[in-house]
C-alpha cells in the first residue's frame, strides 16, 4: 500500500486550531492561512499530477503576496550586513520578500527526500525560532511557536523509522514541505522585522543551514550542468552521506544535530557581539566550503565515510534501523 502524503495537511490544520485557539484575529494571521491554503492545494495536485515547476512557482509567488500585501509581512530591512547601519530595502522590499519566501520553500522541499529529515530540520528551525523569540522577550510568538514545535514533533513519530517500525507511516509531501517552508519564513519575517523584539536577520540563515546551503549548491551545480535547478537527482547531502554508509535515519539525525550545534554557535557568536558582517561572511564560507567538496562526489563521501568511522559520529539515541 503506498504511504499518504498527508503531513502537508495535518500541519495545516494543526496551525489553523493554534490560530483560532490563541485568538489571532489580525490581517497577518488571515493572510498566512489563506497561503497556507492555497500552497496546501498545490502541493496536492503537485503530488498527484507531478506540476510543472513554472505552476509551482507561481503558486508560490502568490502564496507570498498574500502574506507580504494583505498580511503587511515582508523583509523592510536587512540589518547591518556590510557594515553600516541597518539597510533599508525600500521599493526592494517586495521582491526581497518574494524572493526569500520562495527560496526557504524550495530549500525545504528538494531537502524533503529521506524519512524524517525535513521535518526534523524544520522541528530543529522552528525551535530555534523558538528560543530566540524567548531570548527576545516576544512571549506570545514563543508560545504560538511551541505549540507547533509539539505538532511537528507528534507528526515526526510517524514520519520516521523507529525499532518497531522500518518504514514511514506519513510523508510530508510537496504540501507539507512547502507549508512548513511558509511556516519558517513568516516566523523569521516577523521576528526580525518587528522592532520591538529584534532579532538580527543574518541569524535565521544560521537556523536552517542545510537545507539554504544544499539548495544554494545545487543550483548552481546544475545550472552549470546545463539541467533545470528542480530536476531530480541524487545529488543532496543526505544521498552522499547514504553512500557513505549512513541509512535515512542516521543522516537525518546527524544533519539535526549539525543545524542545531550552527544555530548554537550563531547566537553564541552573536551575544559575544561579533558583527553581523562576519556572521554572514562565515555562512557564505560554509556555502562555498559544501560547493568545493561535494565538487567530487567521491571525495564528499570519502569525507563522510570517515566521519561515520569516527567514535564521535554515533550519538543516535534511537536505535532507529537504517533499512534503505
Amino acid at each position: 500500500m503506498p504511504t499518504p502524503v498527508t503531513g502537508g495537511i495535518a500541519i495545516f490544520l494543526a496551525v489553523t486550531v493554534l490560530f483560532f485557539w490563541t485568538g489571532a484575529r489580525s490581517p497577518a494571521a488571515y493572510s498566512f492561512l489563506a497561503a497556507s491554503a492555497l500552497l496546501i492545494v498545490l502541493g496536492v495536485l503537485d503530488d498527484l499530477y507531478d506540476l510543472r515547476w513554472y505552476w509551482r512557482i507561481l503558486g508560490q509567488t502568490l502564496a507570498a503576496l498574500l502574506i507580504i500585501y494583505w498580511g503587511g509581512v515582508r523583509v523592510e530591512y536587512i540589518g547591518p550586513v556590510f557594515g553600516m547601519s541597518p539597510t533599508a530595502l525600500g521599493w526592494l522590499s517586495v521582491p526581497f520578500s518574494i524572493f526569500a519566501t520562495l527560496g526557504v520553500i524550495n530549500a525545504m522541499n528538494m531537502i524533503d527526500g529521506a524519512d524524517g529529515l525535513c521535518g526534523l530540520l524544520g522541528l530543529a528551525a522552528l525551535a530555534m525560532l523558538t528560543a530566540a523569540a524567548i531570548y527576545s522577550g516576544n512571549t506570545l510568538l514563543a508560545e504560538r511557536l511551541s505549540v507547533l514545535v509539539g505538532a511537528l514533533a507528534g507528526f515526526l513519530l510517524w514520519n520516521i523509522r523507529l525499532p518497531w517500525r522500518p518504514r514511514a507511516k506519513v510523508f510530508l509531501g510537496n504540501s507539507g514541505s512547502a507549508m512548513l517552508g511558509l511556516v519558517i519564513a513568516w516566523i523569521s519575517f516577523r521576528l526580525t522585522q518587528t522592532p520591538a523584539h529584534p532579532v538580527i536577520p543574518v541569524l535565521a540563515l544560521w537556523m536552517l543551514p542545510v537545507p539554504v546551503i544544499d539548495c544554494l549548491v545545487l543550483i548552481v551545480r546544475r545550472l552549470q550542468e546545463g539541467r533545470s535547478p528542480f530536476s531530480a537527482g541524487r545529488d543532496h547531502i543526505h544521498h552522499i552521506m547514504q553512500d557513505a554508509g549512513f541509512g535515512p535515519t542516521r543522516a537525518a539525525l546527524h544533519l539535526t544535530w549539525f543545524s542545531l550545534l550552527c544555530g548554537l554557535v550563531a547566537a553564541v557568536l552573536k551575544r559575544m557581539q561579533v558583527p553581523p558582517p562576519l556572521l554572514l561572511l562565515g555562512f557564505v564560507a560554509l556555502t562555498v566550503a559544501w560547493y568545493l567538496l561535494s565538487r567530487r562526489r567521491e571525495r564528499a563521501v570519502a569525507f563522510f565515510r570517515r566521519l561515520r568511522r569516527a567514535p564521535a559520529a554515533h550519538p543516535a539515541p534511537l536505535a532507529v534501523p537504517d533499512v534503505e
